[in-house]
């Protein structure tokens, strides 16, 4: 079956490039929200997550496409894209009228959870600048045609924020298309965010839509159930049990649906608690399913952005290697190194992800 083809390196200015939101991430630490006197901030944003992974853990060259509302505070989260290494040039920014009525930007107070206490988050992202972009204010005629990228990633928590981003969703994939860039997606379902514009019966509409112009289609079982209709069998509510059986059908059905698809890849997370899960990955390539290492009893301590890491690792793998079984075991450990520390964001190396890879342990280095 056919692989990927990528654009030549030297076509290209960006070796990838996204669009989506960033938020500010409030962080409370080790307690909660609600009885919090100070948090730690970051930036995070499902599809920015993933090529800032790609710069910072890979070091591709990569730039994302969003928009903030021009005053302190996203000022504050270009600051910190500018330190994760991604450009900054495609923001586009929107005056701010003092107090947030027409444009505001999105904050995302997140708790990390610990043993039988979840992950929690807490968005405040009404009227944010990206949530009210629409068709034709982007040039990606400029980006995908003059400037040139290899890829490009986007999600459906971008497509989820109104009705007018699901329609850039497309229009940006249409483009991205028209100029030979390689396009994923990952469906990140997020009840949430459809319940005032459709809810379920929306989001699926929307995305199967959408999955018509994606070659990488990324997502868990709950994403492929809840966003396109396609079903994981044997899989119990409390995600106890993950037989790989189910997932096969799953992605059988899902290509027969959209032939367009060139991979499609899902992590495998059973739940044992908020800090102790059974993590793997599996990804469908060239007509085969590759699986990543197992890793039982994986300690997490911060699991928000995991998923998104694992898809830079993936992504990483599938442009360098052309290798489903080296790209979803690149994806896996990525996945699980970044959740062993705070904030949406890797703060893993290639090194690191490489000797994970290689079946390296967790003695230490020196």
């Amino acid at each position: 079956m056919e692989g990927i083809k990528l654009k030549a390196k030297d076509e290209c200015i960006w070796d990838a490039a996204s669009l989506g939101e960033i938020m500010l991430r409030l962080d409370p630490g080790d307690g909660r929200i609600h009885t919090a006197r100070q948090f730690n901030v970051w930036e995070g944003g499902g599809e920015y997550n993933v090529v800032r992974g790609l710069r910072r853990c890979f070091g591709l060259k990569t730039t994302t496409v969003t928009a903030f509302a021009d005053n302190p505070v996203g000022r504050l989260v270009e600051d910190f894209i500018l330190q994760g290494g991604v450009d900054t040039s495609h923001i586009l920014w929107r005056k701010f009228d003092g107090i947030g009525r027409e444009v505001r930007n999105g904050l995302n107070f997140v708790e990390r959870g610990f043993g039988c206490r979840g992950a929690r988050s807490c968005a405040d992202r009404g009227l944010t600048a990206i949530s009210q972009l629409k068709p034709g204010e982007i040039d990606w005629d400029e980006l995908f045609g003059k400037e040139g990228v290899r890829w490009f990633h986007t999600g459906g928590i971008f497509a989820a924020l109104s009705e007018t981003t699901a329609e850039v969703c497309i229009e940006a994939l249409k483009a991205a298309k028209k100029y030979g860039t390689v396009t994923s997606y990952d469906l990140n379902y997020r009840a949430s965010l459809w319940k005032s514009i459709g809810g379920q019966a929306k989001a699926q509409e929307v995305n199967r839509e959408i999955a018509k112009y994606v070659d990488v289609m990324i997502g868990n079982e709950e994403d492929f159930t809840a966003a396109l209709g396609i079903e994981v069998e044997g899989v119990d509510e409390n995600l106890t049990t993950l037989p790989i059986e189910g997932f096969k059908k799953m992605i059988e059905k899902a290509v027969s649906i959209y032939p367009n698809f060139k991979a499609v890849a899902t992590t495998l997370r059973s739940v044992k608690s908020a800090t102790i899960n059974d993590w793997s990955a599996i990804c469908w390539y060239k007509g085969e399913l590759h699986k990543s290492i197992e890793r039982p009893g994986l300690e997490i301590y911060d699991r928000v952005g995991g998923g998104d890491s694992f898809a830079s690792g993936l992504i990483y793998g599938l442009m360098t290697f052309d290798d489903a079984s080296k790209a979803v075991n690149y994806g896996a450990a990525h996945g699980a190194f970044a959740m062993t520390t705070p904030g949406d964001t890797s703060m893993a190396t290639k090194a690191d992800i490489e000797k994970m890879v290689g079946g390296g342990g967790a003695r230490v280095d020196r």
